[in-house]
């Protein structure tokens, strides 16, 4: 195996982790005022969130860095190209983490109500926006040659809002929320619980017709190997395999489920793409792939000695995270819903 097939599959694995452990994230951060009904169960679904949301985080950051490095042309043809949707999702990002940091900051229920907002709207965001971008690279865009002999963008901004792209932001976002609630529904316990289950159950069920619409749209008119329809077939599986069991009140098998439907539908886009990382719809002779965008192959060699050093010590960190916080939260353990961080229920931290 070549060393540039070698990093579009460690790309896309980091991708899986992004969408499996940041969708819940962005799920339970859009659902706050939807399943929270008072400050204490508000609080609580954000400290279920706490010690983990900035963690999941570095998923993403590792994946921008590793298409950086081992596909600059791709890096750079998707970050001028994608200059305004990336700019609102990072503005999101930003404002999520500065309302995670600051709504506990003072006691004033105006004060927390303001950051809740910016948490719907900074999860919204790239829960929406996400999806747009992935369907936008799977359907091509147009491309020119620049003049070094490289491809660039040729459109709008507008051009990436088609139809095929809102599909496709619609059904990240409507995954995202039902992650997100079953999420909540595996750490929470009492009304949120309840609700929480509710709700995963109701989007699940709008997020199954969208998801359909968008694999079947892809397969039919983007995908020219006849194999994806088993990953298709795997996600649509593993979804209603996770719907069930969220009714059937197991929480854990649900978010197991609702896992293997994000991961496969990331490996399902980067399969369709393959060897392609930036179709151009006008020509297919300007499209680049993973030969074509890539760095050499001394830096590749470098990257993958770094990549099988650092990644055990990185997964065995977060996985041990999520042990040492795999305990349900209720409104119960909130001794003061108006202070504290978000880490501990009990936890006062004053600025």
């Amino acid at each position: 195996m070549e060393l540039q097939q070698v990093w579009i599959i460690l790309i896309a694995v980091l991708w899986v982790g992004y969408f499996v452990l940041e969708g819940f994230d962005f799920g339970v951060g859009i659902l706050l005022p939807v399943i929270g009904k008072n400050e204490a169960e508000r609080r609580t679904m954000l400290t279920t969130l706490g010690p983990v949301w900035d963690g999941n985080e570095v998923w993403l950051l590792v994946a921008g860095g590793a298409t950086f490095a081992a596909f600059p042309e791709w890096y750079a043809t998707l970050f001028s190209g994608f200059y305004l949707p990336l700019l609102l999702i990072l503005v999101g990002l930003i404002l999520r983490g500065v309302a995670f940091e600051y709504r506990s900051k003072r006691s004033s229920s105006v004060w927390r109500k303001r950051w809740d907002i910016a948490i719907v709207v900074g999860s919204f965001l790239p829960a929406l926006l996400w999806g747009v971008a992935f369907a936008n690279i799977v359907r091509g865009v147009p491309m020119k040659a620049g003049a070094f002999g490289n491809s660039l963008y040729d459109g709008g901004f507008f051009n990436l809002l088609n139809p095929y792209a809102l599909v496709g932001g619609l059904t990240t976002l409507t995954l995202f929320m039902t992650h997100g609630a079953v999420f909540l529904a595996l750490k929470t316990d009492g009304e949120i619980r309840v609700r929480a289950n509710r709700v995963a159950g109701q989007v699940g069920l709008v997020a199954t017709v969208i998801a359909v619409i968008f694999l079947l749209w892809t397969q039919l008119a983007y995908s020219d190997k006849a194999w994806t329809w088993a990953l298709v077939v795997v996600a649509a599986v593993a979804w209603l395999a996770g719907l069930a069991m969220n009714r059937a009140g197991r929480e854990g098998w649900s978010f197991l489920f609702s896992a293997i439907t994000l991961g496969g539908a990331v490996i399902y886009l980067f399969s369709v793409l393959y060897p392609n990382v930036m179709p151009a719809s006008n020509d297919p002779a300007l499209s680049l792939t993973i030969w074509n965008a890539s760095s050499t192959d001394y830096t590749l060699k470098i990257m993958t000695i770094v990549a099988v050093v650092f990644t055990p010590i990185v997964l065995a960190y977060q996985g041990w995270t999520y042990w040492v916080f795999r305990k349900r939260v209720s409104p119960s353990q909130i001794t003061d819903a108006g202070e504290g961080s978000l880490d501990l229920p009990g936890e006062k931290v004053r600025a």
